[in-house]
């Protein structure tokens, strides 16, 4: 088996290689034929990868141990789900499914543009197949996930950092992100070099970066679930040099969701929009980098490895070969329209792109420093979380602002005047939200309390708008229901009704993470059997210590009674895992959700003593369910955005036909295809 796998790669290999040549020459010489037998050789060699990918599989679920991919990160106790998610657990695993999906994606995206990449775009193949290669030759001759060894009585067994549900989705839809990424990339090179600069490929690709940012976002999120309840220090988010890796690009992809919309529209910002593209699939590749070089004394990242040069000159490649193409087609890129008026939604757009732009590149700053420190001067440096909180801040809190005002302010150009009669009710109901907090006690943080009004300005903007287009509709058509009426004014409109939706659930987001950050209590307590604690309106009792074995672990527990204004109201279990194949140790906290008090109780067991005491850590974090209730308003956003929409599908083909017949020398269509849109 561990040869059938080795060969697939090989084959893999061979057949990207072949996409590459004959698809450039196919391309150089307009001959259709050799354009198509490279899109064959694409998902070939996609066929080939699932073919190795199944091998490795099958070894993680039948524990062939004489695989040292399985014997390194399975053992025979070990769960059957999370033997199957070692897949992506180590380095060779997680750069075999990295090309897997890479390559069906990439397939996908080049079957449902079969002819835009064969007529308009034929050097798509090439490019894809080059970024593909990459990752087949790590896999084929640096880093096998198929080497082989004197298989031992039972594997090294997996992280227990690794063995929760989470890690089931939370990789996959990172790569999912990551690599969907590659797609608006693919495409937009592939316009450069064919010299096709219009919006084809903007249009071809705008769902998949949907798509991608979506998963990355989404990913992101059960991230930080998996951290809060997994890593057992009571936080979501540690800015950890690895979670900002898949940070930078998702808020690159923001700023280039919202930029390309001015491009659709007005025609504009076409030279930044290519920048964004390649700037976020860059991004990726360092966030890949990071993980798997092992540069970084992170939870995430895997030991280091020789394959950190071979990523390092893929980013080389990816940044100054992108840059070349751009500077050498400026003069195409080059708008015929201009910004009329710092008063404008296209203003409001790109005021939201520099603040995204430059917080991407405050947290690479972050990320990068220290490596840069200690290569060139040999002294290691930490940027810890006061660096990222500040700039959060500094950047956010605009941010949310203009996530306001941008559905308000008109096209072209406005006044001050016209923009506050448009703002002024959301603006006043966002006051009054602000006074109301600062009478509660808010004002004890004043970025809590700018920060809480901000979302309160968002969530009246967003009200104002569904209401007013809504009671349009009402009054167009007085047979409608109010609910039917808003449920025709979002299909009717779906991209820009979802995006309030993902607007609200970044409100969402931040009433969350500001609750836990501001105004979370905590309290360190030795306790012994029958003791008690209280912190922040809870009460719990120490009622002792209970020991279980499970398949692969002993677990340890401590048992607390809670109780709230006197009356009991559950248990709390808190303790510590001791893994037997793993010979490690993990926390596995306990925590008790009130989603009427939008709270939660999180219980941390750092030592039990031979006495029958105990060392916990008792921390009370108030509104953190906002947070994973914004992810699922987050989620649903993105699904409104994303559905397909008969009326929207027409007007693309009236665009992509306009352009087909005028090509890029005529302004005229592709304006009023744009105008249409």
């Amino acid at each position: 088996m561990p040869g059938l796998g080795r060969a697939a790669l090989v084959l893999a290999f061979g057949l990207l290689l072949y996409a590459i040549v004959i698809g450039a020459l196919g391309a150089w010489s307009g001959r259709r034929s050799l354009i198509d037998s490279a899109r064959q050789a694409i998902f070939a060699a996609f066929g080939a990868t699932a073919a190795a990918t199944a091998v490795l599989v099958a070894g993680l679920g039948t524990s062939d141990f004489s695989l040292r991919y399985v014997a390194d990160h399975t053992s025979r106790d070990l769960p059957i789900g999370y033997r199957l998610s070692a897949l992506w657990s180590g380095q060779e695993g997680s750069l075999l499914l990295w090309l897997l999906v890479l390559l069906g994606v990439g397939t996908a995206a080049v079957a449902l543009n079969r002819r835009l990449v064969t007529i308009d775009l034929p050097w798509t193949a090439p490019i894809l197949g080059g970024v593909a290669l990459f990752f087949a030759l790590v896999l084929v001759f640096v880093s096998s996930p198929f080497a082989t060894q004197a298989a031992p009585p039972d594997g090294l067994g997996l992280n227990p950092s690794l063995q929760n549900p989470y890690m089931a989705a939370h990789p996959p839809l990172l790569y999912l992100g990551y690599v969907g990424l590659t797609v608006p990339f693919v495409f937009a090179m592939a316009a450069l070099v064919s010299r096709r600069v219009d919006e084809r490929w903007l249009v071809a690709t705008r769902r998949w970066t949907l798509f991608a940012w979506t998963c990355l976002g989404f990913g992101i999120l059960l991230g930080a679930k998996w951290a809060y309840e997994e890593v057992g220090w009571g936080g979501w988010y540690a800015w950890d040099p690895v979670e900002n890796a898949a940070l930078m690009p998702w808020l690159v992809a923001t700023a280039y969701l919202h930029s390309v919309m001015i491009q659709e529209k007005k025609n504009m910002l076409r030279v930044w929009n290519v920048v964004l593209v390649a700037l976020m699939f860059t991004l990726s590749l360092f966030g890949t980098f990071l993980t798997r070089s092992g540069v970084l004394n992170s939870i995430h990242s895997f030991a280091e490895s020789s394959i950190g040069s071979w990523f390092l000159g893929a980013i080389a490649v990816a940044a100054v070969g992108s840059t070349m193409l751009i500077i050498a087609r400026l003069p195409m890129l080059r708008a015929r329209t201009r910004l009329e008026s710092l008063i404008s939604r296209e203003a409001v757009f790109l005021y939201n792109n520099l603040f995204l732009v430059a917080f991407a590149l405050t947290v690479l700053w972050g990320v990068a420093w220290p490596l840069i420190s200690e290569a060139l001067r040999g002294v290691a440096v930490t940027v810890g979380a006061p660096y990222y909180d500040f700039f959060a801040i500094v950047f956010g809190l605009p941010l949310i602002l203009l996530m306001a005002i941008g559905p308000l302010v008109a096209w072209r150009r406005s006044s001050l005047r016209a923009l506050w009669r448009h703002v002024r009710w959301p603006a006043l109901f966002a006051v009054a939200v602000g006074a109301g907090l600062s009478a509660a006690g808010a004002r004890s943080s004043a970025p809590a309390l700018i920060g809480y009004t901000f979302g309160a300005f968002v969530i009246g903007t967003i009200a104002l708008e569904f209401a007013r287009g809504t009671a349009a509709r009402r009054r167009a058509d007085a047979s409608l229901s109010w609910p039917g009426a808003l449920a025709g004014l979002v299909a009717r409109n779906r991209r820009r009704y979802g995006g309030y939706i993902v607007h609200a659930s970044a409100v969402l987001l931040l009433i969350g993470a500001t609750g836990v950050s501001a105004f979370s209590t905590s309290r360190l307590v030795h306790a012994a059997p029958g003791e008690s604690v209280s912190v922040g309106g809870y009460t719990l009792e120490y009622l002792g210590s209970e020991q279980r074995r499970s398949s692969n672990a002993l677990e340890v527990r401590a048992r607390l009674a809670v109780s709230r204004g006197g009356e009991q109201v559950g248990t709390v279990l808190a303790g510590r895992n001791r893994y037997f194949a793993e010979a490690q140790t993990s926390n596995e906290v306990g925590i008790r959700t009130s989603w009427l008090r939008a709270e939660d109780l999180f219980v941390i067991a750092d030592r039990f003593d031979e006495d029958g005491s105990v060392f916990l850590q008792v921390i009370v974090n108030p509104l953190v369910n906002l947070i994973w209730l914004g992810g699922i308003v987050f989620v649903l956003g993105a699904l409104v955005t994303m559905w397909p929409d008969a009326r929207e599908q027409r007007r693309i083909a009236q665009r992509l036909e306009a352009l087909s017949t005028f090509g890029e020398g005529s302004a005229h269509p592709q304006r009023g295809a744009a105008a249409s849109a």
